[in-house]
């Protein structure tokens, strides 16, 4: 597999993205998205490294939890607490998300709730990954998609399916990786102590400064072959 530069390689270069570009970008989960502090962190990295014109999109515009230290930033996303993938992928939820606030990058985080809420079998839940794909790419044929190996959580004994999970996730992104839509597929559970759990489930401020680096690196690769200024993949590729 083709690995990911690190994110001190990728700094923005002059043939970056345009500045009358509009890149729209979705975060796509649970409450591991909806409540957390990661997601204002990604967007002052991406104004750091000069990606202006990238546009958080989702119907959510206001979902965190007091105290993030970044509070001033595009809030867009389409974070469910509470959701599992299965229902969201059953009850096509995505397709009317999707028709409202269409991406051209989306990250995803799900499975927590599946594993934790209804011991769903890991099939199932690819199952799902898989039918969520596809509302994508019917939307977008050419969506640039993130795909996380979910974070641990600090309570009961949901680690040993959450790693089953993450480790089939590999082999299933490989299936439905396409040139016109690449999937790249996130790391986040390695190296994430369960002491970076506020609650047991959502990270504390260090959960999301872990979880926001882990997310930059194919976000950045991801915009910049959106944005034509990249090459197309043709495996599916790994950050750690």
């Amino acid at each position: 597999m083709v690995a990911l530069k690190p994110l001190a390689l990728l700094a923005l270069s002059t043939t970056a993205l345009s500045q009358t570009t509009k890149l729209r970008y979705m975060p796509f989960g649970d409450s591991i998205t909806e409540i957390i502090c990661w997601r204002g962190l990604v967007w002052t990295q991406l104004q750091t490294l000069g990606y202006k014109n990238v546009d958080f999109v989702g119907s959510n515009t206001d979902q965190n939890p007091a105290g993030c230290a970044t509070t001033n930033y595009d809030e867009g996303n389409e974070g469910h607490s509470g959701f599992l993938a299965i229902d969201i992928a059953n009850k096509g939820q995505l397709t009317g998300w999707l028709k409202t606030n269409p991406a051209d990058i989306i990250t995803m985080h799900l499975g927590t709730n599946d594993i934790v809420q209804q011991n769903k079998p890991v099939a199932d839940i690819l199952a799902a990954f898989t039918t969520l794909i596809g509302v994508m790419r019917a939307s977008n044929p050419n969506t640039k998609i993130i795909v996380a190996q979910i974070i641990p959580i600090g309570i009961g004994s949901y680690n040993t399916q959450i790693q089953a999970l993450n480790t089939a996730i590999i082999p299933w992104a490989v299936s439905k990786n396409t040139t016109a839509s690449p999937i790249w597929v996130v790391d986040q559970y390695t190296g994430f102590p369960t002491a970076d759990l506020r609650d047991g489930v959502h990270p504390n401020a260090a959960g999301d400064a872990l979880m926001a680096a882990k997310w930059m690196p194919a976000l950045v690769n991801a915009i910049k072959l959106a944005s034509g200024n990249g090459t197309a993949m043709r495996e599916v590729e790994f950050a750690s």
